[in-house]
């Protein structure tokens, strides 16, 4: 295995997470935003504050197994399907391009999210062992 494979499948969850943290926090913060969201992208109209709080918790449950490296086939596999769902239903966002840019940085990420699914195996490092890692060297 390369020798850095293991630090930068980590790097890659930790990004991937930090996105999904913002959007899991907007179901508490600004429930009336993310029902627009649901609105907007997923046909999902009059979404309760009540129903985007459960959403927001059972996600906040998916993100913790995930940047822990938890059950990786399911936490991973989740994660790499919400993301894909979500990029794709933007789609006509991407049929005016010059005013939705910021879509665009979705293929990246959901690139990310397919490589780390697929190469979950290697993905063997925990935020708490890198400083172990680094002292073995």
């Amino acid at each position: 295995m390369p020798k850095h494979l293991p630090l930068s499948l980590l790097l890659l969850r930790l990004g991937i997470f930090i996105v999904f943290l913002m959007w899991t926090l907007d179901k508490f913060v600004q429930p009336e935003h993310a029902a627009k969201v649901f609105g907007a992208f997923y046909g999902l109209e009059g979404l309760g504050s009540s129903l985007l709080y459960g959403m927001g918790a059972a996600q906040l449950v998916l993100i913790a197994a995930f940047v822990l490296g938890l059950f990786k086939t399911w936490s991973y596999g989740l994660i790499m399907l919400f993301h894909g769902v979500s990029t794709l239903s933007s789609f006509g966002k991407y049929l005016d391009p010059f005013n939705n840019l910021l879509f665009f940085a979705a293929w990246p990420m959901f690139a990310a999210c397919i490589a780390l699914f697929l190469l979950r195996e290697y993905d063997t490092l925990t935020v708490g062992r890198i400083g172990q890692a680094k002292r073995q060297d």
